[in-house]
């Protein structure tokens, strides 16, 4: 019995996350592509100002789901009538809330300007908060997708919407090069969003609402939304504190290297992490097979972010150019130093918070979150004072400290070591270490953008001769999973998975 659900769950674990990937690496290319193109057509400082509407936005957004949403995806319901009562209650509740705080926005909005670093921009932060109302149209509506494992519906209208920011941003931004364009793109893709979610979903909304449902949900929700407010908090106190210490241009610069790191890596965690979450929910009870779930995912996702964080940091100037042009070359060292790091914080912290969550217990997340905060605060408020630049450098190396705090927790509540997770990627550790000091060298052979560019290539090629040479289980695995056997039969190639891979 336990056999035919580990093949069940491993089967629609291995969709899904098929799904998950198609979607992300899709949004997340077009992402980049877009960026590209909108910082070549407008200055630091447009994007310092988004990064401010979106730090309220985004807070705002936090009370609109009130942690609804996870409780859908892991609650284990009795019948599928009361997975739709709850779901009803959790969406008319999230309107409500949304409607309150927008209108509170609306009425506060000057003052909230001033607050967050940019007095006068109170109307551009009241229309960017219609997002908030937005987004509990889809909050609820994504949470019914995620515990039915239904990546594929998702995966057609996430595509759709990610090339909306292509054919009305960049259009917008030619017009008016300003931050208007970036407010505007953001609206049209989350409208789209929320109706087509809401077009495809099963679900409808009707009129139901019980209150002993919603003092069940929030009695499980409240430590989720702590635990969100915590993470909002650490995600961003280094804008609130450039914003306020130095110039929006400045701000500009930050927030866009931050955002630049995220969707590259995001590419890749983006897909397995909502998968992640609710593979592991659904086997919390199972001890053995919680843990075999938490460190294959850990395994193969260090397989390509470890490498790519190198990447990073070895060719920093070269991103730095592609993405977003020489007026950037100012960061280049803050973007490649973030990346390395940030791909770490992924593998060490990240999937650590999804092991808490899974087991119902946010409360050790929330506590990662503010011993890090503890921390963080401090010595940015220093460092922001001396100069840009030293802030950059110090909060590169300052976002690793959750990382001991995390796997204290981990070690604490579930007895899992550091050294058997260190022990789980070292293969990917020791390969992504041999490329990246072969990169190094090619650099130094020519500082050509065609030769670094052909030099990348060379060393995707060699961190894999060495993963697969010298860690010959791994090349198995990666083979093996079905992540892959999906793609080659999605493809029409599974014959050839079958002769020559299995």
């Amino acid at each position: 019995m336990n056999q035919k659900m580990d093949n069940s769950l491993n089967s629609m674990v291995g969709k899904a996350t098929f799904w998950s990937s198609m979607t992300e690496t899709i949004a997340k290319i077009i992402s980049p592509i877009v960026n590209m193109i909108l910082a070549r057509l407008l200055t630091p400082e447009a994007f310092g100002i988004v990064a401010t509407l979106t730090m309220v936005t985004s807070f705002a957004d936090i009370f609109t789901d009130a942690g609804f949403q996870k409780y859908i995806v892991q609650h284990e319901f009795s019948s599928i009538r009361e997975l739709d009562n709850t779901t009803n209650v959790a969406f008319w509740t999230n309107l409500g809330i949304s409607t309150l705080i927008f209108i509170v926005i609306f009425v506060a909005r000057n003052k909230i300007a001033m607050m967050v670093g940019n007095p006068g921009y109170g109307n551009s932060i009241s229309i960017a908060s219609i997002v908030i109302l937005l987004t509990s149209f889809s909050s609820i509506q994504q949470a019914r997708y995620k515990r039915a494992f239904d990546f594929k519906t998702t995966f057609f209208i996430r595509t759709i919407g990610s090339f909306i920011p292509l054919f009305v941003t960049v259009p917008l931004a030619l017009i008016f090069k300003n931050y208007w364009a970036l407010l505007i793109g953001n609206l049209a893709s989350n409208l789209f969003r929320a109706v087509a979610l809401t077009i495809k979903s099963p679900w409808k909304p009707q009129f139901f609402y019980d209150i002993h449902t919603l003092k069940e949900m929030f009695s499980f929700s409240i430590w989720t939304l702590i635990e969100s407010i915590s993470i909002w908090l650490t995600s961003y106190i280094g804008t609130f504190i450039v914003g306020n210490y130095l110039s929006v241009f400045y701000l500009g610069l930050y927030k866009t290297t931050i955002t630049t790191i995220s969707s590259i890596v995001s590419i890749i965690t983006s897909s397995l992490s909502p998968v992640l979450f609710a593979a592991l929910s659904r086997c919390q009870a199972n001890d053995n097979l919680f843990e075999e779930t938490y460190f294959t995912f850990q395994r193969l996702t260090a397989v390509l972010v470890i490498p790519l964080g190198v990447g990073i940091f070895v060719y920093n100037k070269l991103i730095t150019r592609i993405l977003l042009g020489n007026q950037w070359l100012k960061v280049s060292g803050f973007l490649g130093l973030y990346g390395l790091n940030y791909s770490l914080l992924v593998i060490f912290n990240n999937y650590n918070s999804e092991v808490f969550r899974s087991k119902g217990k946010p409360k050790i997340s929330l506590m990662v979150q503010l011993m890090y905060l503890m921390f963080l605060c401090p010595t940015l408020l220093y460092f922001v004072k001396k100069d840009f630049s030293v802030f950059t450098i110090f909060y590169g190396f300052a976002i690793l400290e959750i990382c001991v705090n995390s796997f204290l927790c981990l070690y604490l509540f579930f007895k899992i070591k550091f050294t058997t997770v260190l022990k789980n990627i070292m293969p990917s550790i020791v390969s992504a270490v041999i490329m990246g000091v072969f990169g190094k060298l090619m650099i130094e052979i020519s500082i050509s953008i065609v030769w670094q560019c052909i030099s990348v290539f060379l060393c995707i090629g060699i961190y894999f001769m060495v993963l697969f040479i010298v860690f010959p289980n791994i090349r198995k695995e990666i083979l093996n999973t079905v992540i892959v056997e999906n793609m080659f039969r999605k493809v029409g190639l599974s014959n050839i998975y079958s002769n020559w891979f299995r």
